[in-house]
């Protein structure tokens, strides 16, 4: 593309997935940028495990360092930011993951933040990523489903319902400020639930994207 743009590379290998994320983004980007998508092919059609998600960061580093001209910036929005830190090594554009971003985004002011999300098996990356950020004085932790987390993403409604109560447990139990709903294919469940709550619930592609575009200001 010819165009200024950001390219978003969905580590996961759903299309269906890709098209939801690419919505989302261009919603935030509200004409300011174009968005490019890129959908990896080697990896599940959802991440849900660490050797997934390590398993998936080599093509995702191909997918980068073949981003076309003009790019302004890449997301890697799978939540874990796999290949982040090699890919921004090859680069000469900045990059961000959409875990990385929406962290900073919650934390922004000092805020207590916390991550809803249906993948177990990834807890312990997640907590690593605040700490790794300096944010683990701020990181109230996060809560998570029980089940099929594939299942679940699969059904908005059971979805929302289960997220949503995640939420009202990190607000009122776990004193969270803001609320991060961790996962790329969980973009849209964050949007919906959004108003339904008294503090920020924050979808991390959007924060990718106005993370880009700050740094491109």
């Amino acid at each position: 593309m010819s165009q200024p743009h950001i390219l978003l590379i969905n580590p996961n290998s759903s299309p269906a997935t890709t098209d939801m994320m690419c919505a989302i983004a261009e919603r935030a980007a509200g004409g300011r940028v174009a968005i490019v998508c890129a959908t990896a092919t080697r990896s599940p059609a959802m991440i849900v495990t660490v050797p997934e998600l390590e398993a998936s960061a080599a093509e995702v580093v191909e997918l980068g360092a073949a981003h076309g001209e003009n790019c302004l910036g890449i997301i890697v929005s799978a939540y874990g930011d796999p290949g982040l830190d090699v890919l921004r090594a090859q680069v000469d554009v900045p990059v961000v993951g959409i875990c990385e971003a929406s962290m900073l985004a919650a934390a922004r002011g000092g805020r207590r933040f916390s991550v809803a999300t249906v993948t177990p098996d990834l807890l312990d990356h997640i907590a690593a990523k605040a700490e790794a950020l300096g944010l683990g004085g701020l990181y109230a932790g996060a809560r998570c489903s029980d089940g099929d987390a594939r299942a679940l993403a699969g059904n908005a409604e059971a979805l929302d319902r289960t997220l949503g109560e995640l939420v009202r447990l990190s607000i009122e139990d776990d004193g969270a400020q803001a609320v991060i709903i961790g996962g790329g294919p969980l973009g849209a469940a964050a949007d919906r639930l959004r108003p339904l709550f008294p503090v920020p619930v924050l979808g991390p592609i959007p924060c990718a994207v106005e993370h880009l575009l700050d740094r491109a200001a």
